[in-house]
């Protein structure tokens, strides 16, 4: 009993000193454990994103302790932890990103990076980084860029312009499942926007991962934000990696926020729009037709 117990109490002792390791911070120069594309050009990189400047040295030992584990040491998404994750981690040589205020194929601003870290991604397992300093986080996106060479070769998009959104109306409302249902948003987020859609099994990232619709009925989320002009930037930026294009093509500004609006209605929580549409559709129940395979959309 007594050999057993000092053999516990020992490995207990390795196991102590190992977890402090890990977790002390390290001297202010580049983990070797991590690998960005070069030492000397990252190191030249900065993220400036109005709450802190990043510096490389610092994000690579922020990264080392909290990202590591997913993403990888060369931020390929290809972390010990990777393949218990769906959907699979965020591939940072790609430099290809859901969440941007830049056009379509452009590369994000340092303030995208930065909201992304702190706001972290619903239905996967990137949490909020919010409890980080705004230095901690902007030394992450530093770090983030630094694995890329199109952070050398390129400069971010221009941010697409917001703008002001129109008045929350049934006709708005209508108008938007109109374009939901001519559109085809449905054959991917479902006809009650659940994310079920008849091609929802069939879809695939740009990496040919499975990846799942939105589910809009899901919470009072977006995949990247919260309010509806995150979602209207969402439709006008596209989400790059993934198969939802840009419509800036393709629909009017105030058609965007029509979608947007109706999207709301979507959402289990009270909203103004949904309020709105409950009230008609009570009222229409019988004129409505379903969203659907060539029904229309009233």
């Amino acid at each position: 009993m007594r050999m057993k117990y000092a053999a516990v109490s020992f490995f207990s002792g390795v196991a102590f000193v190992v977890v402090l390791a890990a977790g002390s911070p390290c001297s202010a120069q580049i983990d070797h454990n991590i690998t960005p594309v070069t030492t000397t050009a990252a190191s030249k990189i900065g993220s400036m994103t109005g709450h802190a400047y990043g510096v490389i040295d610092s994000g690579a030992q922020v990264y080392r302790r909290y990202c590591v584990g997913c993403h990888g040491p060369a931020g390929d998404g290809n972390g010990e932890n990777a393949q218990w994750i769906d959907p699979k981690p965020r591939d940072f040589t790609a430099a290809t990103f859901k969440c941007r205020s830049t056009p379509t194929g452009t590369l994000p601003t340092d303030e995208d990076l930065y909201d992304s870290i702190t706001r972290g991604f619903v239905n996967s397992n990137m949490p909020s980084w919010r409890p980080l300093t705004p230095e901690l986080r902007a030394n992450l996106v530093a770090m983030v860029k630094s694995f890329s060479p199109r952070w050398q070769a390129e400069k971010p998009g221009t941010p697409i312009q917001i703008t002001a959104e129109t008045p929350v109306t049934i006709e708005s409302v209508l108008h938007g499942r109109e374009l939901f249902q001519k559109m085809e948003c449905w054959k991917c987020h479902g006809p009650a926007g659940k994310g079920d859609g008849p091609s929802a099994s069939t879809l695939t990232d740009s990496q040919n991962n499975p990846i799942k619709p939105f589910n809009f009925a899901a919470g009072d989320r977006f995949k990247c934000g919260v309010t509806n002009s995150d979602l209207y930037r969402d439709f006008m930026t596209g989400l790059d990696g993934t198969p939802m294009p840009s419509f800036a093509d393709v629909i009017k500004p105030e058609e965007a926020w029509d979608l947007v609006h109706f999207l709301r209605t979507l959402q289990p929580m009270d909203t103004k729009e949904r309020e709105l549409w409950k009230t008609y559709a009570a009222a229409h129940k019988a004129y409505i037709k379903p969203i659907g395979p060539d029904t229309g959309a009233q």
